[in-house]
């Protein structure tokens, strides 16, 4: 596809809203389709789950609670919140709960492959959105952020994040399997292939 026919969102304000607020309501039902899998979880929702299990809070609620301690960590990284940051914290969890308690709990391996392959595709397009709304990335995000301009590699420093969230979740009791793997190989390629139709500028 040329650039020239790379369809270009609207910068108005109502647009970057909706673009904002669409993707997050995606990224939560991402995130229930992953979870109802029963396949595995991408590293932050292994944690979050493990989270849940342990305090009997809704994975949600979880998701809120931790966006709002990893926002302070942005203190000394000198990072800025924006209003996508904020929205992030609030409404990601909400939107989670909600797509949990909407969706049926497959029981065949077909059914879950399928959760684990739209979940996943929903978080890649998300991420494409809410991020190029322009209104600020997420908490977890925005330590990448912060930690680059500290002088770390984002692919260091997002490596050595999610590798101890994972552990940390798994031995809490989150789910890790194939679903979790796919996640991990998967995402990249479909947040860049996503961003062919969707530019983040």
């Amino acid at each position: 596809m040329s650039e020239a026919t790379v369809p270009r969102l609207s910068s108005s304000l109502p647009a970057r809203l909706v673009r904002l607020y669409g993707g997050l309501a995606l990224y939560g039902t991402g995130i229930g389709l992953q979870v109802e899998s029963g396949l595995g979880n991408d590293p932050w929702d292994v944690f979050h789950q493990g989270l849940a299990l342990r305090t009997g809070l809704s994975i949600g609620t979880v998701i809120i609670g931790i966006g709002a301690l990893v926002l302070l960590l942005w203190i000394p990284l000198k990072q800025k919140p924006g209003l996508g940051t904020l929205s992030n914290v609030v409404f990601l969890g909400l939107f989670a709960d909600g797509a949990i308690f909407l969706l049926p709990t497959p029981s065949h391996l077909v059914l879950q492959s399928l959760y684990v392959a739209l979940g996943v595709v929903a978080i890649a397009l998300a991420t494409v959105l809410y991020i190029g709304a322009g209104m600020g990335p997420g908490p977890r995000d925005g330590i990448m952020t912060g930690l680059m301009r500290l002088g770390l590699s984002v692919r260091l420093g997002r490596f050595l994040i999610e590798i101890t969230v994972l552990a940390a979740g798994w031995l809490l009791g989150g789910t890790v399997g194939v679903g979790t793997l796919v996640f991990a190989l998967a995402i990249g390629p479909l947040t860049q292939l996503f961003t062919r139709w969707f530019p983040l500028t």
